[in-house]
């Protein structure tokens, strides 16, 4: 099934260990047997709402192809992983 992950990091994280993030969910994806169709970096946007009081964020698409199982230990990842704000994933159509 193809999948859609969207997640906002902390702006104050810099710009290597932004991209590590960005690496490290691609990893993740294909060592649970997926395959990365593409990573779209929006950049810095204002969030509708502040989360821990910040109103901005740098947005990240990733569109992959995995199993179930592999959606719910993804979202558990992004969930304890330091600097990522607000992630939410969803099947593509």
């Amino acid at each position: 099934m193809k999948y859609e992950m969207l997640y906002l990091i902390d702006t104050s994280i810099a710009e290597e260990a932004r991209e590590a993030l960005i690496t490290k969910f691609e990893d993740t994806v294909k060592n649970l047997g997926g395959t990365v169709v593409s990573t779209d970096k929006w950049g810095v946007k204002k969030t509708a709402y502040p989360i821990n009081y910040k109103s901005e964020a740098f947005y990240v698409l990733m569109t992959f192809e995995a199993d179930g199982s592999a959606i719910k230990e993804l979202d558990r990842i992004a969930g304890i992983t330091d600097g990522i704000m607000r992630r939410m994933i969803t099947k593509a159509i």
